[in-house]
């Protein structure tokens, strides 16, 4: 992990300014600057119609009860290509265009969905799950792989963490008490 950040705030830099100084060399200084001055610019307008975007397809989603997961990823895409198009730079900038491609964010949240999914399935953390000793004296098992064919729920009724208890309920409530002002009439 060291390794990955000597080179993200060591390397790019160096490469950075590799870059401006070939630019600078082809077409002059002022044009150089003009350019990374331009390529700000664009890039702000792209991220401003597309960040409103989502985060109206946000709000959709959240009327609609769902979990925007999409929209919030592409919201984390947004704001790093944000980031690095402010970054003066033709590298950051190339990288910070190219996460506003929906389909890069798209192949991006895939890619990613997948080695997460695939990570936390394989991780200790899951592979431990409840196995403390009450629930295995009981016959439960959290393990995805586990066999659970007795049936039990390590929940017990009605969402309860005690599997006796069914008097858990889950509701809402309204406060209807009167107001002292309503008392004295």
């Amino acid at each position: 992990m060291g390794i990955v950040f000597l080179i993200l705030f060591i390397g790019i830099p160096l490469l950075e300014i590799a870059v401006l100084i070939q630019v600078g060399d082809q077409i002059g200084l002022w044009s150089t600057i003009g350019l990374i001055i331009l390529t700000a610019v664009i890039g702000t307008g792209m991220l401003r119609h597309q960040g409103i975007a989502t985060i109206m397809n946000a709000q959709k989603q959240l009327n609609q009860g769902a979990v925007p997961a999409k929209e919030l990823f592409d919201g984390l895409c947004l704001l790093a290509a944000g980031a690095l198009l402010l970054t003066p730079g033709f590298v950051t900038d190339s990288i910070g265009f190219t996460l506003l491609v929906p389909p890069v964010r798209e192949l991006l949240r895939n890619t990613l969905g997948k080695r997460i999914s695939h990570g936390l399935q394989n991780s200790r953390f899951q592979s431990q799950g409840f196995q403390n000793q009450n629930f295995r004296d009981q016959g439960f098992s959290n393990h995805p792989h586990s066999d659970n064919s007795n049936g039990k729920s390590p929940f017990g009724k009605a969402g309860s963490w005690n599997k006796n208890d069914d008097t858990v309920i889950d509701g809402d409530y309204q406060d209807v008490t009167e107001t002292d002002k309503d008392r004295l009439n």
